[in-house]
């Protein structure tokens, strides 16, 4: 049983003119819980009664408060994640979008993606979704290994990934991105490669590749731990990405933010709203929000979560304000990480002279105004931040 949570009270939002604002849906649900996985999600059996209409009926009282809470800014961006999205099917993601209309003004131009895994993911789904508005779906692919999804509790088909991208292009999505995961126990370079070149084959216009971490108290974790699988080793890491950038420029997707890689124009907007200092509003289970110098998070568990706004209050658990230096720090983490490069007006004058250091070796270019990383800067990318904040 889960113990009813006291509502804490927000500070006064007020969204600052000029950055994109963006709304993140947290679907929760996932059939299995896959062994590398620490996102807030539950099973069937951690879901004490919770059921995806009561979910929906919570999620939707969410958004009327915070429109309410906001003045209902116009909306730039939305992202339906979890979790398992596409477990709720076509019609049910269809309402959300609904949902959301309901209470906020979306631009004409609005970019709104779902997640969805393969292997709940069908036609049907595809085209009820593009239908209802949605412009971009993003795919859990992780790899077409059956070794690798074997060690990652993946339950999908090593050829469905595939299947799906293309499935969602024929529904007529103007966007599709495939997930890469690499540096996975017994994988090859022969298994990244071959996922990276199924990917790009399918012909979708974006790609996200990330380095398999080990998080504690996950299944993976316990499995490492015991001894039954070796930690994933950070020099064949930096080479498993290496081979997936190279194969990714050859086939004309370039990077734009580290893990990131795309066509032109098939940057995920959302994304980059998190990255280039945008605010959001995170509705559901555990989601985060980010107004003003506020950043907040929700109740964790989705019985939490309705119990607060079954009583009319925002579900929210927690609260932090950031401070001018805390939001310098993050400015100077998220931007470096960007092709546009972290312009050099945002760096204190102690900053830029430590930037000189970092330039010499080899870990970062001036480009006009601008510094951007280079290849090897962006296997070292923390050590970058770390050495210009000092």
């Amino acid at each position: 049983m889960t113990l009813r949570e006291a509502p804490v009270e927000l500070p006064a939002l007020q969204p600052t003119s000029g950055r994109p604002f963006g709304l993140y849906l947290h679907v929760p649900f996932c059939i299995t819980r896959c062994g590398y996985c620490d996102f807030n999600t539950y099973t069937p059996a951690e879901l004490g009664g919770v059921n995806p209409d009561a979910w929906m009926q919570a999620l939707r009282a969410e958004l009327e408060l915070a429109a309410a809470r906001l003045d209902a800014p116009t909306v730039d961006t939305v992202f339906v994640g979890g979790g398992t999205p596409s477990l709720l099917g076509g019609r049910r993601v269809a309402t959300l979008l609904d949902m959301v209309r309901e209470s906020f003004e979306l631009a004409p131009d609005a970019e709104i993606t779902t997640e969805a895994n393969p292997e709940s993911a069908w036609p049907d789904f595809f085209d009820a979704t593009r239908e209802a508005g949605y412009t971009r779906v993003s795919l859990g692919m992780q790899s077409v290994s059956p070794r690798v999804l074997g060690v990652l509790d993946r339950i999908h088909t090593p050829n469905r990934s595939a299947a799906a991208a293309r499935e969602a292009l024929e529904a007529g999505f103007e966007h599709v991105s495939l997930d890469l995961i690499y540096g996975t126990p017994g994988e090859s370079d022969d298994d990244v490669l071959r996922s990276v070149d199924t990917a790009v084959e399918t012909g979708v216009d974006h790609v996200s590749a990330y380095a398999l971490v080990v998080e504690e108290g996950t299944a993976l974790a316990r499995r490492v731990r015991r001894g039954e699988l070796a930690a994933p080793d950070d020099d064949v890491l930096a080479h498993r990405y290496e081979l997936v950038d190279a194969r990714l420029a050859e086939a004309g997707m370039n990077w734009y933010e580290v893990s990131n890689w795309s066509r032109p124009g098939g940057e995920c907007r959302h994304n980059l709203g998190y990255w280039n200092g945008g605010q959001w509003w995170g509705a559901g289970p555990g989601a985060h929000g980010y107004v003003g110098a506020t950043r907040w998070w929700n109740a964790k568990h989705p019985n939490a979560y309705g119990q607060l706004l079954a009583d009319s209050a925002l579900p929210v658990a927690g609260f932090e304000q950031l401070d001018a230096e805390a939001s310098h720090t993050e400015d100077v983490l998220l931007r470096i990480r960007l092709r546009e490069g972290l312009p050099l007006s945002r760096l204190y004058p102690d900053e830029r002279e430590r930037a000189e250091s970092v330039i010499a070796d080899g870990l970062l270019v001036p480009e006009g105004d601008r510094l951007v990383l280079t290849p090897r800067g962006r296997l070292l990318a923390d050590g970058v931040v770390r050495t210009l904040l000092g």
